[in-house]
């Protein structure tokens, strides 16, 4: 299974992150880490809801739409 995830940073809720992964629990500690450039600057972070799929590019596929226009308007109402 493939998994597109959304975080919420614990320091500023204003910032989120969608990302996909096949594990969600290495890829927040990596996360936590600071082994995410994006991300590193607004640690620690939450796991606040997560989809999963069958296939790797059905979830890439869902995680750039989450990432613009609508799509991004439809996660934030959603999953943040």
């Amino acid at each position: 299974m493939y998994y597109v995830y959304f975080l919420k940073s614990l320091i500023d809720s204003s910032k989120t992150y969608a990302g996909y992964t096949a594990d969600i629990q290495k890829r927040l500690e990596m996360h936590n880490a600071g082994r995410s450039t994006y991300t590193d600057a607004h640690k620690p972070w939450e796991l606040v809801s997560y989809v999963a799929f069958a296939t790797k590019e059905k979830a890439i596929d869902f995680e750039k739409y989450t990432k613009a226009g609508s799509g991004y308007a439809f996660a934030k109402k959603r999953f943040w």
